[in-house]
């Protein structure tokens, strides 16, 4: 295992030194106040519940009005702060092979009617367990994953979709970004293990990897159980007529058009009892010129992969075991593979514990800005502060309650590495400089109503993909057939 606490001769303090003094250098405008609205995120006692608090932090040095201000009005280098962040180490998987998962989490602003650019979010859960849509913003992540058990990623790029974007398109090049970044950084050379993406079903997985197909990265994303994909095409031709360009197909929810597997692995673990991994190579599906494939020229390509299906015996939560299906970009796999990346598809849900810190302990989207330009320069404090947090890991001490198990530095959580955070704050040292001593501008006067109330904004609900003259789409058939088109 490579970690990010590996021997360097600048040290964990060192490191953490030279990242504060970048990103503050990152902070353009308003710098100061927005670096020390970062220094109280990594220093407050407890959740953040709003912003204003966070000026009652001895840390944040200045008013609340400031820290209101650096957020409407500062200006912040995303392209640098991005840079400095492929620059810190990175985690690596036991192979020595980086692995980055993406997913997109929703910053949910359903009552906001003046804020702009917002869209409607899938969520689950709320109510009765059901898929409800609430208006708000979507950020796409891309984060790096650690090998083993444990809560803690490394999130290297953000990007908030905008109305009418394609996710496809927007991932594809938010990844193509990172990935040149690091190389960049000399955290990956040519002749090192390929670059492993992980993704859930939201993705369209042979469109990635076909967007991708020029980088050294290989894309394992999990595929609906409905869908049906197709064999090579056989190289004998029978009867007249142009050559077949697809096999037989090969149904997911037909065991029966599976034929014998081209490698299988068993495992048994200690969560999930026996797993078995089963997987089929030289399988593609059938595009059509339709959705993200309308603009495509010319003929569709052939984008083969390998099914890998997982089935355990039971689940930690007590839930029903479901099968599960994943797809690999790569055409063959062996049995050595195949074990690996069930594996490597299982820490993508790391991915999960990172969501619920920033949202629930460091506040991502507690506060109520109206601006989508300020919730993105809030978006990057935080992950900024996230970092720090990564790199004080093994420096820090464990100031655990009394009910909490003791751990070993490498052990920590995140939200314990934050609670002794304010002890490594002073050795760190603060590029900003002290506040200037000034007056409260007069304000509103008081009787004076406001003439010019803030324009209200629809929620977006047309994507790139569904033009705003298209028919309804009708009701869903309680007998679908499966999927048998890309």
């Amino acid at each position: 295992m490579i970690s990010v606490h590996d021997a360097d001769p600048m040290g964990v303090l060192g490191r953490l030194t030279v990242f504060r003094r970048e990103f503050h250098r990152c902070l353009t405008a308003r710098g100061d106040a927005l670096f020390e609205l970062a220094d109280a995120l990594l220093c407050g006692d407890g959740p953040v519940r709003s912003l204003v608090e966070l000026s009652l932090v001895g840390e944040h040095r200045r008013g609340h009005g400031s820290l209101y201000a650096a957020l409407n009005r500062g200006r912040v280098d995303v392209d640098r702060l991005r840079t400095a962040l492929a620059a810190v180490p990175v985690p690596r998987a036991a192979d020595g092979r980086i692995v980055l998962a993406v997913d997109v989490t929703c910053w949910l602003r359903p009552e906001a009617h003046t804020s702009p650019q917002r869209v409607l979010c899938h969520t689950y859960g709320r109510g009765k367990d059901t898929h409800i849509m609430i208006p708000g913003w979507p950020y796409s992540l891309v984060t790096a994953l650690e090998t083993g058990r444990g809560s803690w990623t490394a999130p290297l790029d953000a990007r908030r979709l905008a109305p009418g974007d394609d996710a496809a398109s927007v991932t594809a090049g938010q990844v193509r970004e990172v990935v040149a970044r690091l190389i960049a950084a000399g955290q990956w050379r040519p002749g090192d293990p390929d670059i492993w993406i992980v993704a859930v079903a939201g993705y369209d997985g042979p469109r990635l990897a076909f967007l991708l197909a020029d980088l050294p990265v290989r894309l394992l994303v999990r595929m609906r159980s409905d869908r049906v994909l197709r064999r090579r095409a056989p190289l004998a031709r029978t009867g007249n007529g142009r050559p077949p360009r697809h096999g037989g197909e090969f149904i997911f929810g037909d065991p029966t058009s599976w034929g014998t597997p081209d490698a299988e692995s068993t495992t048994v673990t200690r969560l999930y009892g026996t797993a078995t991994a089963r997987a089929w190579n030289q399988l593609h599906p059938r595009l059509t010129h339709r959705t993200a494939w309308t603009s495509h020229t010319g003929t569709l390509p052939i984008i083969e992969g390998t099914v890998i299906l997982l089935r355990v015996d039971r689940l930690p939560s007590g839930a029903i075991a479901k099968p599960v299906w994943l797809w690999w970009s790569h055409p063959q796999a062996t049995t050595a593979e195949t074990n690996l990346l069930w594996q490597a598809f299982l820490r993508r849900f790391d991915i999960e514990h990172t969501f619920r810190m920033l949202k629930q302990t460091l506040g991502w989207t507690s506060p109520k800005l109206r601006d989508p330009h300020a919730a993105d320069r809030w978006t990057w404090l935080v992950l900024a502060t996230y970092t720090q947090l990564r790199l004080a890991r093994g420096a820090v001490a464990d100031l655990r309650r009394p009910w909490e198990r003791p751990a070993p530095p490498e052990r920590l959580t995140p939200a314990r590495v934050r609670r002794g955070f304010r002890h490594l704050h002073g050795k760190a040292g603060t590029p900003a400089s002290a506040p200037k001593p000034s007056r409260p501008g007069p304000g509103r006067p008081p009787g004076l109503p406001n003439h010019h109330p803030a324009t209200r904004h629809d929620v977006h609900i047309v994507t790139s993909t569904e033009p705003k003259d298209s028919p309804k789409k009708p009701k869903k058939s309680t007998t679908p057939r499966p999927r048998r088109t890309g």
